[in-house]
């Protein structure tokens, strides 16, 4: 039943004229398509992570200001390595995360389970953990996390200023820096600051390829040249030393190259987005304004209602306003994720505000 919704929704939404959240599902050709408009004639595969893998590392470690970055197949297995590598830095097998944190929601906790390592919490309100909680935490820790921005949180940063003096606390505790940075791309415009600066308050940074940047797949990890070497063996040992990538590394180079440039025009345009979705009756809306292109939508209704009135739009007026729709914190309410990509920038707030009135008019008796 759920390939069975799965395959109505990726139909529903390629068959819109219009999309206001995320982008409208490509196939394999037309993917593969995109690929070879990037290509050149002469270009040929990587083999065992060099060529276009070794390119793209040197792009990443130029982007984040550091001496080296890794390519990784997934970004479990870079952020594992990179908690490895901080415990038996530090000799610390202990880490600081947030329980809302991607390593304890949606990795299976792997850096527990598969690294042996064991986490504390130094806060468990829906933001990030302060300079003083991180001071407070009554046992040596060997690194400290900090996920830009905090998804389940609603996609939320710290200001600059509170994720300077954070990462301080954590060095002067004796714990290294980690920025879980799968999203750090939209997080440049609220920090205020680029994404060298950025990283440079980290020991190590990972970021994604397919999550903004539109990539199929893929990670990397930066920081040191003693960081990389060791990200490169553990990388080989967890089975991430593929014999050839170029499809995704492919991608990933065409995402930094075409969307990392428009993503400050995408987070400016979720603020309008936001506002707009929030006239609706009922609406609510967090973080408001949006911190990122991406924020959480609430609305009074089952959620089962609204994925169907969703698709319904799609299908009759060819308009997809938002899907994924599922029960959380509010009770009477249903939440749904919005990301604000290229094809939502053709709304106007108006538009947005009258299509989610149509929404819910199909939901209301």
């Amino acid at each position: 039943m759920a390939e069975d919704v799965r395959a109505r929704r990726i139909a529903a939404m390629r068959g819109c004229d219009r999309l206001l959240a995320g982008v409208r599902p490509a196939t394999v050709r037309e993917r593969l398509a995109e690929l070879g408009e990037v290509a050149g004639p002469a270009l040929m595969p990587d083999y065992y992570g060099d060529g276009l893998v070794a390119e793209l590392e040197e792009r990443v470690a130029r982007l984040l200001g550091t001496p080296a970055a890794v390519y990784f197949p997934t970004g479990t297995m870079a952020q594992q390595v990179a908690l490895r590598y901080g415990a038996e830095l530090t000799g610390l097998r202990t880490v600081a995360l947030h329980p809302l944190g991607h390593q304890e929601v949606h990795e299976r906790r792997a850096y527990a389970d598969l690294t042996g390592l064991r986490a504390v919490h130094p806060t468990t309100a829906p933001r990030h953990p302060t300079a003083a909680e991180i001071a407070a935490l009554d046992e040596p820790v060997g690194t400290v996390v900090f996920e830009l921005p905090l998804r389940d949180a609603g996609f939320v940063l710290p200001t600059w200023a509170e994720l300077t003096e954070a990462a301080g606390a954590a060095r002067a505790a004796g714990a290294r820096v980690h920025f879980d940075g799968a999203r750090l791309w939209e997080s440049t415009p609220y920090l205020g600051r680029g994404l060298a600066e950025i990283a440079g308050l980290a020991d190590s940074t990972y970021v994604s390829f397919y999550k903004t940047l539109g990539g199929l797949s893929g990670a990397a990890v930066a920081g040191t040249a003693a960081f990389a070497g060791y990200a490169r063996a553990w990388r080989h040992r967890h089975g991430g030393q593929v014999f050839q990538q170029w499809p995704a590394v492919l991608s990933a180079l065409a995402g930094i190259d075409r969307e990392l440039p428009r993503v400050p025009e995408y987070v400016r345009h979720a603020r309008t987005v936001a506002a707009a979705l929030a006239r609706v009756p009922g609406a609510i809306v967090h973080p408001q304004p949006p911190h990122t292109h991406q924020f959480r939508l609430w609305l009074p209704y089952p959620a089962e209602r609204l994925n169907e009135a969703a698709l319904v739009l799609a299908e009759e007026e060819k308009v997809w306003f938002a899907g994924g729709w599922r029960h959380a914190e509010l009770p009477g309410h249903a939440m749904a994720e919005i990301s604000v990509l290229a094809p939502a920038l053709e709304w106007s707030a108006d538009e947005v505000t009258e299509t989610g009135l149509r929404l819910v008019d199909r939901i209301r008796p």
